[in-house]
């Protein structure tokens, strides 16, 4: 009788035990994917004042209701494995990762912001608002909390430098920061008319330890995903001009074109950089 509750018992033990390592090998998908929290940033090339001798500051604007990067916008709600470009900066900013600076100022990084006056700046702070206790009849005051809304973010400014690496012969960029640009409406506005609001300013370098470990959805080939980090390096977006620097204050284009001719003049200024590196090439 011994030996067979020993016996059962050596069964139940193996039988668990196989059950257990079933479990541990279930693979959600055709093969075993690398964790995406490991991944590190692209390493680029140091660069020496000594080697450029031309650069100029762009300032674009994408659109992220634009077909081509929709992997930017999408999903407006964060699911398990994947959270849109201004989710991932805000979790960032509440985990004190990475710093907001204040658009309101400028875009030179000097001014910090607080996670609550990002909240703020979108619009989520804390109201009252007085009601009926319909058990007891009386009027009370409540406090209604705020919660940003991400699908509010349409537009991403990008500032970026262009130059010349005389050592290495190649015209280079380097993103400097990356501006979420928000567009509403106002409460109690009757014209409905939209409103765009440029929220904080991130340094990119800072930053691009946080969007390295956030996977982004390649639409072309589910097997070779993406971090955000790998698509603003590897320049995998659309956008167009709206400022550089020059002697005017470094204006918008827009102070001083609009429409059709504001397009063109971003035009232009996209082919004076390309052709700026051709120039320098004797055939």
């Amino acid at each position: 009788m011994k030996r067979l509750v020993i016996y059962i018992g050596i069964v139940v033990f193996f039988v668990s035990f196989s059950n257990k390592n079933t479990q541990a090998q279930i693979v959600d998908g055709a093969y075993k994917r690398t964790n995406i929290y490991q991944k590190k940033p692209m390493p680029l090339p140091s660069v020496r004042e000594a080697d450029v001798f031309w650069s100029k500051k762009i300032w674009r604007i994408m659109e992220l209701r634009e077909k081509m990067i929709f992997t930017y916008y999408y999903p407006t709600q964060p699911t398990d494995q994947r959270q849109n470009l201004v989710s991932v900066l805000l979790e960032g900013i509440e985990n004190g990762q990475i710093t907001p600076y204040d658009a309101r100022v400028e875009d030179e990084f000097k001014t910090p912001m607080t996670y609550e006056q990002v909240k703020e700046a979108f619009g989520a702070e804390a109201s009252t608002e007085e009601t009926i206790d319909f058990d007891t009849g009386e009027r009370k005051t409540v406090t209604i909390q705020g919660e940003i809304r991400p699908n509010e973010v349409k537009q991403f400014m990008v500032k970026e430098e262009w130059y010349f690496d005389k050592q290495a012969s190649t015209l280079n960029v380097r993103i400097i920061g990356i501006c979420p640009i928000r567009e509403y409406t106002r409460n109690n506005d009757p014209t409905g008319e939209v409103v765009r609001q440029q929220v904080f300013w991130v340094y990119f370098p800072e930053a691009r330890d946080l969007l390295a470990t956030n996977l982004a959805l390649n639409p072309y080939n589910g097997a070779r995903s993406l971090s955000y980090d790998d698509l603003f390096i590897k320049r995998m977006f659309n956008s167009y001009i709206v400022k550089e620097s020059n002697l005017y204050n470094n204006r918008f284009i827009t102070a001083y074109l609009s429409g059709r001719e504001a397009m063109l003049e971003s035009k232009k200024i996209e082919s004076e950089i390309f052709e700026f590196e051709q120039d320098l090439w004797a055939y």
